[in-house]
Order: C-alpha cells, then structure tokens, then sequence
C-alpha cells in the first residue's frame, strides 16, 4: 500500500530547485504536485501545501477521495483511472475549476454542491455493473448550472439525458457511445440550451436516425460542431429555408382542410359536380305571354313575277275588314 504524504512529496522534490529554502517553506509554495501512474492507494495528511493549485493524481489505485479540504486555492484535480466509487469530501473546494474523474467506479454523479467555480467535469467511462447507467443527483445539477461549461459523460450507457437541461450555461457536450435513442428528446435538450456550440454523440443509435443532423442543426442557432464535424454556415441556412418552405407548406395545407370543412359548397361548385338536368326553372307563364313568347315567322311581303314589290289596292283597304284579304 502506498500513501501519499509529505515524506513521499519531500522525496520528490528536486534538490536545485530548492535553493536555500528548507523543505516545510517549500512546501508552503508549492503550487503543482504530479504522482500520477504511483501506485497509491490512499492521500494522507497534505495540509502544509496550502498554494497547491494543480493535482496529478490519475492512474493509480486510490479508494477514497479524502483529506483534501486544505486545498482551498486548488483549481484543477485530475483522478482519472482510479478506483473510485463515490464523489465526496470536495465541498471545500471552492476554487476547483476542472474536475477528472474518469475511468473509475462512480454509479451516481453528485455531492458537488457548494462548487460555484467548476467549468468541467469530466465523468465518462464509468466501471459499472452490466446494464447499469451514470446517473445524475438533481440537487448537484442544480448547483452547477450556472458555472459548468463543459461535461465528459461518454462511455456510460446513457439513454436519457433531460436532467441535463438544468446546465443552461453549457457551451461543450461529449456524449459519445451511450444509448440514446430519441431525437426529439435531443431537440429539446437544444431549446433549453441556448450557448452549446459543441455536441459530441458519435457511437449512438440516435445518430442512425433519418434527419438526424439535419434536425439538430435547424433546432440550434449556437451549435457549431457536431459529432466532430463543423457546421458550416452555408449548411445552416439551406436547411433553415427547406424547413420555412416545409413549414409553410404544411400551413398551407392544414387552412385548406380547415376552409373545406367550414364553407359549403356554392352552386357553381354544386353544378360542376353534379350533372346538369335539362328543365324550366323560371316561374310558370300565362298562354298570351307564352305566345308573345313564340318566335314569329318572318314578314312575307308581295312580289310581283319580276319580283317586284306591290302595294294592296284600294279595293283590299276598303273591305269590310272580315273580307278584307290580309297581305300575305
């Protein structure tokens, strides 16, 4: 078993860069300490480094993150590839910025309350039970969401990931090879998430999907690479005119429907569908009016064998008019 103390860190250090400095006022100064691939197992009492900023400590076989609460001024933590199983005993931190914790045993993400500074945080490919999933503590995802800007969950058979609509300030997701399945699931996240640029879901079903870039892209006005490709801006436009012309198409078609349903139809739409039936549709007429109406036979005049006009003599117009010969 080896420990982490201030003996082994003592050890370390490099004699000319000392200079006349004894070992506990170097200490003090201390800013960065690297013992990762170290083989240690537990982190004992390292309370005189108080400037500590940077700690390396991946690739070992640490437990148990424990007796870090003096490093108030520390910003970057790196306990990738370990064996650890539980977040705790940060909340002291204050400073941290960029939390590693990749590659251990971690089921749930939480206990990072408390850590107003944090801008990365880097979770992914979890050694968890078969057919267990990363899961994510409410009350933390709350407390991060105005700081955190990046997040690793890659690797950690994800299926779901609308919790993570809390993090309104992420600008960086790498999700690469989980389970998700849904897009619509994916749009949503999007419209929640106004300052991601970077989406990174390579290695999911979700990217099988038909349309599936192209409906991420029009969804998000900030997203600037997807799954490792850039999203050019002359991408992003076609595709916002194809969906305006689809959209109002679609309107197009539903006032349709909706007009049809509402208006009856008139009598030209009647006629033109129904086949017209030969009759008289005005009111019924009186036998003078209907003889006034008969077409008349065209006028014959007299003509002589020359052909000739000639004038009734005085003779026809002086008959009695029951005689008289009516000129034909």
């Amino acid at each position: 078993m080896v420990r982490l103390t201030l003996d082994l860190v003592a050890k370390s250090v490099n004699q000319k860069n000392r200079k006349e400095e004894n070992i506990t006022q170097y200490l003090k100064k201390i800013t960065h300490l690297n013992f990762s691939n170290r083989n240690i197992d537990i982190i004992d009492d390292l309370s005189l480094c108080k400037n500590l900023s940077v700690l390396y400590l991946y690739d070992n076989n640490i437990g148990q993150i424990d007796n870090l609460s003096f490093a108030t001024n520390l910003t970057h933590l790196y306990l990738q590839n370990n064996c650890i199983s539980c977040i705790e005993n940060l909340s002291s931190l204050k400073k941290l910025e960029k939390l590693y914790l990749g590659g251990n045993y971690i089921a749930v993400v939480e206990s990072l309350e408390g850590l107003g500074e944090l801008r990365e945080l880097h979770v992914e490919s979890q050694k968890l039970p078969l057919g267990e999933k990363l899961l994510f503590d409410p009350r933390t995802l709350q407390s991060l969401a105005n700081s955190l800007s990046v997040l690793n969950i890659s690797n950690n058979n994800i299926d779901e990931i609308k919790d993570l609509e809390t993090l309104e300030n992420l600008t960086q997701l790498i999700a690469v090879d989980n389970q998700l399945l849904h897009v619509k699931d994916l749009e949503l996240l999007l419209n929640r998430l106004p300052k991601l640029w970077k989406m990174d879901l390579s290695g999911n079903p979700v990217c099988l999907k038909p349309k599936y870039r192209d409906r991420l892209i029009v969804m998000s006005n900030s997203l600037e690479s997807l799954d490792g490709k850039e999203i050019k801006q002359i991408e992003r436009q076609f595709l916002m005119n194809w969906k305006a012309s689809k959209d109002a198409r679609k309107n197009m078609k539903k006032k349709s429907v909706i007009w049809d349903a509402s208006v009856p139809p008139n009598k030209s739409d009647f006629e033109s569908t129904h086949q017209r039936i030969p009759g008289y549709y005005g009111a019924p007429q009186t036998r003078k009016g209907a003889l006034a109406a008969r077409p008349r036979a065209p006028e014959k005049k007299n003509f002589n064998v020359r052909g000739q006009r000639t004038e009734p003599s005085l003779a026809e117009y002086t008959r009695p008019r029951k005689d008289r010969q009516r000129p034909s």
